[in-house]
Order: structure tokens, then sequence, then C-alpha cells
């Protein structure tokens, strides 16, 4: 053997999948791959969709570059390309551009499948890298559609502020000099940094002060609109759409995470992108004169989603979008029954739970809601409540949100407790960690705001951060992970289930989702966060220990690869049970990706129970 064989046999046996293989699979690879130095000037030579090659870089430093010119990754020294052609068939998109000349050891379809064929594990190792990729890049690179821009993306300008001190008539300039129709009030914290208090807009300048006939010496501290609602710079621009249909507002203010002012969003802004049917559609919700236009505009929701699904990056949002036509819904029909049987009798709060509140609603999704009511109410106010909860519930199924199975809904009242009731019963939950208790915890620690007053609701969420679970608390959730599996068996075959008509199916949600869901509340409960969406969660623990980066990473892309299964499988119209996919109905490659992403979910739930039932936190 040559010196050079031997060094080009050194190199390839450290790489993986080979450091783990036979050497017989090391020494066919390197007897039939071909050495190749790439350069800026014959780089667009090597990738051919009709003579597709797997590539491993031996030195230099290679960029793959979408078609969009977005880059996919940096390849090194040990990186691989063209493996996602040669395992799908399909043509090659991507293209690569040279950073530094490369010299690379590039294998031909032949040989690639001959060893894909004699060994498994070479054969896993590029599937669940073409898993990650294909999973990764379709969520990492967003398309310029509304639905897609974070509100930051719009941001032109910096926050324009004044303290609460400013005069009028110094507000009023300060606008004219910035070009700005609006002012964001800020005051500094005990930390000395600003924090948003109230916001002052032209129309307020008008309504509130030229046809009021107020001095404009006085302070901006008596016009402003005090607590507005805001948003974040890293929300989508969907959500602040939907924030200021609901709320009818034209300015909202944008926050960074620690809550410091960033800029103003307007209605004019957010008219520039791309107009959406599913945003015009909450807005005739939100104007709905009754329950029978509610009705029709309910009945619309399965054809917008079928045009809707398909053009969008990000599936999250299409769990957003059913989420906020709910929320929709169910503040129209709260502001209905206002109307006609007059000002509610005290503060309250409507909220949700489950997939709703997890902003995580498909189609078939049914009713969990309740109401949050203050202490110490007499018998006339409950009553008004529960008419509230009765009608409010009974007309969100005739809008096709059916009731829930369980009775979770404010029409009962079991789910219409005071900040005490509803504390107290978590309090039993947490400190008897019955089966029954478990269960609860799973739908209720899901907690989501929808309408009423945002005060009470904050301060029971104060008083629900302060029960600490102990540490029986946790061996008993986590024991419950194990009460569920994944449907893999014996040599990573797909276990299937069959109905009446003997129908083979995979049920996504009982056998997947559900399971992410329980893994990622379990740690987001260890860390006190208190975000409802699993992806909320998940973007949350990256600022803890609890879990690593690559385990947040793959359970996040499991999520939503098992959630687009989902949905196309609700949308496609097949004769299965809800939420469940029929396996034969997939290509090879996608059979392959969906046993990765049930792979990594038993990884990630055998972990958590090994973590948290064994009491190592």
């Amino acid at each position: 053997m040559s010196a050079q064989h031997q060094d080009v046999l050194d190199f390839v046996a450290q790489q993986a999948p080979f450091n783990a293989l036979p050497e017989s699979a090391c020494d066919y690879f390197c007897h039939h791959l071909e050495v190749i130095y790439v350069t800026r000037e014959n780089q667009i030579q090597w990738l051919d969709s009709v003579n597709p090659k797997l590539f491993l870089i031996r030195s230099g430093v290679i960029e793959l570059v979408a078609p969009d010119s977005e880059p996919v990754a940096r390849l090194t020294t040990g990186d691989y390309f063209g493996y996602p052609s040669l395992l799908s068939g399909e043509a090659i998109k991507n293209r690569i551009e040279v950073k530094h000349d490369a010299l690379v050891y590039m294998l031909n379809q032949h040989d690639f499948d001959y060893l894909r064929r004699e060994y498994k594990a070479f054969e896993q190792y590029f599937v669940r890298a073409h898993s990650n990729r294909l999973l990764s890049s379709k969520f990492q690179h967003h398309s310029d559609s509304w639905s897609e821009r974070k509100i930051a993306d719009l941001m032109t300008r910096q926050a324009v502020t004044l303290g609460p001190d400013a005069s009028i008539g110094e507000c009023a300039k300060t606008m004219t000099e910035h070009g700005v129709s609006s002012i964001m009030v800020v005051q500094a914290n005990e930390q000395d940094t600003e924090q948003l208090i109230g916001v002052v807009t032209d129309r307020d300048l008008r309504s509130r002060v030229l046809a009021a006939g107020i001095d404009a010496n006085q302070s901006i501290a008596e016009i402003m609109t005090a607590e507005p609602k805001f948003i974040f710079e890293n929300n989508r621009v969907f959500s602040a759409m939907h924030l200021m249909l609901k709320h009818n507002i034209h300015h909202l203010p944008v926050l960074n995470e620690h809550h410091q002012p960033m800029g103003m969003v307007t209605s004019t802004d957010l008219l520039r992108q791309q107009k959406s049917d599913p945003v015009q559609l909450i807005g005739r919700i939100y104007k709905a004169s009754g329950v029978k236009d509610l009705k029709r505009y309910a009945q619309e929701v399965p054809e917008l989603l079928d045009g809707f699904a398909y053009h969008i990056d990000d599936i999250s949002l299409i769990g957003k979008l059913l989420s906020g036509i709910s929320d929709a819904l169910t503040t129209r029909l709260i502001q209905l029954f206002i109307q006609q049987h007059g000002d509610a009798p005290s503060r309250f709060s409507w909220i949700c739970f489950g997939s709703q509140a997890r902003e995580e609603q498909t189609l078939h999704s049914d009713q969990d809601n309740g109401l949050l009511l203050p202490n110490d109410l007499n018998e006339q106010q409950l009553d008004y409540f529960r008419r509230m909860g009765e009608f409010v519930c009974e007309q969100l199924d005739v809008c096709g949100i059916v009731r829930c199975p369980g009775n979770i809904m404010a029409s009962n009242s079991e789910c219409r407790l005071s900040v005490k009731g509803w504390l107290d019963r978590f309090a039993k939950w947490l400190a008897t960690p019955t089966p029954e208790a478990m269960l609860n915890c799973k739908i209720f620690f899901d907690l989501r705001f929808i309408s009423g007053s945002s005060g009470l609701f904050a301060d029971f969420s104060k008083a629900l951060s302060a029960l600490k679970p102990d540490q029986l608390f946790y061996r008993a959730l986590a024991s419950e992970l194990n009460l569920n599996s994944v449907p893999i068996g014996l040599f990573n075959q797909l276990k299937t289930q069959k109905d009446e008509q003997h129908h083979r199916y995979i049920d996504l949600k009982r056998r997947g989702i559900v399971i992410i869901n329980d893994i990622v509340r379990l740690y987001a409960l260890q860390g006190n966060i208190r975000y409802a969406s699993t992806l909320e969660r998940l973007d949350a623990l990256t600022k803890t220990q609890l879990l690593s980066k690559k385990d947040i990473f793959d359970l996040k892309d499991c999520w939503r690869y098992l959630t687009q299964l989902r949905l196309h499988a609700q949308l496609s119209g097949e004769s299965l049970p809800s939420n469940c996919i029929n396996p034969d109905s997939l290509t090879s490659l996608e059979r392959h990706q969906l046993k990765e992403a049930f792979y990594l979910v038993r990884q990630a739930q055998q972990a958590a129970s090994f973590k948290f039932a064994r009491g190592s936190l």
C-alpha cells in the first residue's frame, strides 16, 4: 500500500460514520473514491443532478448556498455534501461557493448505494444528516412574505421617547421634528433603564387636547394611554396584525426582551406588507354583528387554510392562525354577551388551556377554556358569569369549535373559579401527584389569557409562579412520560395500528407530538418558564442549562416535522382517524425521516425520564 493511499485511509477511518463501521467499509470507500481539487474556477461543474455524487472535504472551505443565495452551511474538513440527491433522487437545488480551495474525496451513486445496502449504520448516518438538513433549512431560511417576517424587520428608526413630565407642546414639537405620529412615554426603573409606561398619538393630540381645550403646557401624563399593548421585537408580523385588530389600535410599541422600547409599528407599516386572507378573516370576526355572521366566517376556515398552508415556511404559524381565529371568536362572543346582558359585575379573565393556549390548534381541536374570577363574588355575580360561560361555549360549538369531551369549559362550574379556587386546585395537584392530578397538570399548566382583565390574570400568574413543585411531583410527571411511546419496534420498524377497515395508520399526535409537548412542559416547569407555546418554551430553555442546544434544536425540528405531516394528513382528507397518517403513503425517504424524528423523540423521552424520575436534578 502506498503512503498516499494509507494517508487517505487513515483520514477516512477517523470520520463519521466510518469510525463506527468495520474496516471493510472504509477500505471500500477508499478504493472507489476519486480525488478532486475544487476551486472558484471549477466549482460549478461538480454538482450534477444527472450524475450525483457524495463529497467528503479533506481540506479547504466550501459554502453551500440555496437558490435564493442564502447560505445553507459552511463546510470544512470532515464535512459531507451531495448526499440529499443520492438519497432522494431529486434534482440538486443548492450550489457551492469555494471560500478556500478544497481537496475533496468524491464517491459515485453506485458505490454509495452499495455501502447503504451493506452497512446499516452508514445508511442511518446519512438519512439522519439529511433529516436534520431537511428539517432545519426549511425553517431557518424565511421568505419575504409577511408571515415569515419578524417585527424587528419592519423597524426603520429607533424609538422616539419622552418622559411623563414633558409638556403636550413639547410632545407635538418632538413628533413634528422626527416625522412620527406617536411618542413612547418612558420612565426609568430601579435599574435606571427606560420602561414603557404610555403612548401618545397624533389622534390623542386632536381628540384629547384640541377638542377638549387642554392647555399645551400640561404634562403628557395627563393625556397618554397608560399601560399600552405592546409586542416584542422577535414576534412575527402576523402576531402584530392580530393584536392590533383585536384591540382596534393603530400604534403598537415594540420592546426588546428586557421590556425596553425599540420602536413603534403602525397600521400603515403593516398595510405595506402583503395582504392576507387570514388576517382579513380575523378582522371580520372582530367586527361581526352577531352569531350568525361568526358562524359564516368560521365556515371559511378549512378552505382558507387549504390555500394558505402550502405557502408558508414556518408550520407553527398555522397553529397560531387557527388559535388566533379561536381567540377572535371567543372575544367577539364575550362582547356580544356583554352587549345583550350588560357590563360584567366585576373583573374577569377568560382563559384557555391545551392546544389553544399553546397556539398549536388544528382543524380538529376542541374547546379547552375557563373563567378566572375575583374572590368572594356573590351569587348574583356568579350567575352572570355562569350565563356568560354557557353562552360562549355553546356558540363556539355552533361555530365549529366542538365541546371538550372532558368538559374542560367555562360552561362547567369546575372551570369557573376564583383566583383562590384556581390556586388551591393547582397547589393540590402539586402536593398530591396522583395519576389524575398529573393528567390535569398536563392540561391546565398550558394556560393563556384571552379576554377580560389582563391585570387579574397577571396577579394570578404571579401567584401561580410562586407555587414550587417538589421532587416527588417531577418524578410523578416524568413517570407519566413512559405511559406513551413512539411507534418504533424492533429493527427500527414503524409500528402501525389498524382501523375497522384494516387501514394501517400512525397517530402522529398521541405517539409523537404529545410526547414532545410533555417533555418540554416538564423542563419548562422546572425552569419556571411560563410561556405556553412549545416552541417558545424551547427558545426560553436555551437560556438555561436544563437542555443542551442540540437537544433543543432536535425537539423543535421533530415537532415541526410531525406537525407538518399531521396538518397535511388533515388537509388531504384521507379516511383515517383524526391526526393519523398512513406510512405507506409516504416515500421511502419520508419514512426514513419519520423514523428519525421518532428516534430523536424517544431519546429525549428516555433522557427526561432518567433525569427526573431518578432524582438527578
